[in-house]
C-alpha cells in the first residue's frame, strides 16, 4: 500500500502514525546512506561516530537503489509474527506527544548543561516515530523482523540526544537520523551474513560503497576492474579484490563432509594445527629429556650458590626473584645477577662439549 502524498510532511520527525502505519516496505524506495572516513569540519553539529572498532567514520546521505548492498547469504523472507508486534509498538509510539520546535530545544539545553533525564525521555519518546520511518527504509533489502532494525534505531537515538547540541542551529531530528542510520547499518553489516565480512574500517567501506560504485560505472559506460575501482573508492586493488571475494562467497561450514563416502574428511580436517606439529613436539621432548640427563654432570661443579640458583630459579616453573636469592646471601640483586649469567654460560660450554650439534637456543 502506498503513501498518500498529500499527507506526508516535509519532515520525517513529524510524520504521523497514520502514516507510518501504512508504509509498505515493498513499495518504499531504498535510501541506503554509505560510511565514508571522518572529516572534523564536514558536519558543524560535531562528529557522528560510527559505532565500529576501528575509529571514527562519518555517515553522509547519498541515495543508493537494492545493488548498493551485497546479496545475502541465504534467502531472506518476510517475517509475518512481527507485524503484529510492529502494529503494537506503533500504536504505544503514538501516545508520545510531538514537541515544538521551543521545546525541543529547551529539552536538548536541560540535557546538555544539567544531563537531565526527564528531559532526555521527552526528547527520544517524540522521535521514536522517525525511528520507525528509517528503519520501514531498510526493511525492503533487510527482509527480517523490522522490529530489529527499530530497536537499533532506538540505541542510536539515544546515543543522539547524549551528544547533540542546540546552540549550532541544526534540527534535532536531522542530527539524529545519522546517529539512527548509523546503528541501523552496523547491525546490517553485522547480520547480513552468518560469519561477519566487515571487520575493519576499509571493509566497512567497501560492504556499502563497492556494488553501489560498480553499477555506477558501469551505467557511465565503463567496465570497472581492481584498478579503477580502486581509484574512485580511495583503497587498494587488493583490497577490492579480498571484498569481492567475500562478497561473492556464501558461508561454508567446517563441519561440511567432503566427498559423497558417509563418514568421509570434513573441511576441519584440512586446516592446519595452530599448535606446533607432532615432529616438533617430539624433538622439544627429546632435547628437553637430553638437557636434563646432562645436567646432572655438572652438579658437582656447581658452588652452593650456583647450585641454589640452578634449582630454585632456573629449573624451576615457581623461580625465586634476584631479591630473595641476595637476602638469602646477603649480595645485592646485582651480584646475582652477574652469577646467573656465569653460571648459564658454564652450563652452555659443559653441554657444548658433551653434547653433538649443541645450539646455544637450547639454553636461555
Amino acid at each position: 500500500m502506498k503513501k498518500n502524498n498529500k499527507n506526508v510532511p516535509d519532515h520525517p520527525s513529524s510524520a504521523p502514525v497514520a502514516d507510518v502505519e501504512v508504509l509498505d516496505a515493498a513499495d518504499e524506495d531504498s535510501s541506503l546512506d554509505s560510511l565514508e572516513e571522518l572529516d572534523e569540519d564536514s558536519l558543524d553539529q560535531g562528529e557522528i561516530q560510527d559505532v565500529g572498532d576501528d575509529g571514527p567514520m562519518l555517515l553522509t546521505e547519498g541515495s543508493h537503489d537494492e545493488s548498493s548492498l551485497p546479496a545475502p547469504s541465504m534467502p531472506r523472507l518476510p517475517s509475518t509474527g512481527g507485524r503484529d508486534s510492529l502494529q503494537l509498538y506503533l500504536r504505544e509510539v503514538s501516545r508520545f506527544p510531538m514537541l515544538k520546535p521551543e521545546e525541543e530545544h529547551e529539552l536538548a539545553v536541560r540535557v546538555r548543561d544539567h544531563n537531565d533525564p526527564d528531559a532526555a525521555f521527552r526528547l527520544v519518546s517524540s522521535h521514536l516515530r522517525l525511528v520507525v520511518r528509517i528503519a520501514m527504509d531498510f526493511q525492503r533489502r533487510w527482509m527480517q523482523n523490522v522490529l530489529d532494525l527499530v530497536q537499533e534505531g532506538n540505541v542510536g537515538l539515544m546515543r543522539a540526544v547524549n551528544k547533540f547540541d542546540p546552540d549550532k542551529g541544526i534540527k534535532f531530528s536531522y542530527y539524529a537520523s545519522f546517529w539512527i542510520k548509523a546503528y541501523i547499518l552496523k547491525f546490517i553489516m553485522d547480520n547480513w551474513r552468518m560469519v561477519k565480512i566487515g571487520t575493519t574500517q576499509v571493509q566497512r567501506k567497501l560492504f556499502y560503497n563497492l556494488n553501489r560504485e560498480r553499477q555506477k560505472l558501469i551505467a557511465q559506460g565503463f567496465d570497472p576492474d581492481a584498478a579503477m575501482l580502486s581509484e574512485r573508492l580511495g583503497v587498494s586493488e587488493e583490497q577490492i579484490t579480498e571484498m569481492d571475494q567475500r562478497l561473492a562467497a556464501n558461508d561454508l561450514s567446517l563441519n561440511a563432509q567432503v566427498g559423497e563416502d558417509a563418514g568421509g574428511a570434513t573441511r576441519m580436517d584440512f586446516l592446519p594445527a595452530l599448535g606446533p606439529g607432532i615432529e616438533d613436539s617430539l624433538g622439544d621432548s627429546e632435547v628437553a629429556e637430553l638437557l636434563r640427563e646432562k645436567l646432572k654432570t655438572i652438579l658437582p661443579k656447581l658452588n652452593e650458590k650456583e647450585l641454589y640458583i640452578l634449582q630454585n630459579r632456573l629449573l624451576t616453573d615457581d623461580p625465586v626473584t634476584l631479591r630473595e636469592i641476595g637476602e638469602r646471601y646477603n649480595v645485592t640483586r646485582e651480584r646475582v645477577r652477574q652469577l646467573e649469567a656465569r653460571l648459564l654460560e658454564k652450563i652452555r660450554q659443559h653441554l657444548a662439549l658433551d653434547i653433538k650439534d649443541f645450539s646455544d637456543a637450547w639454553i636461555q
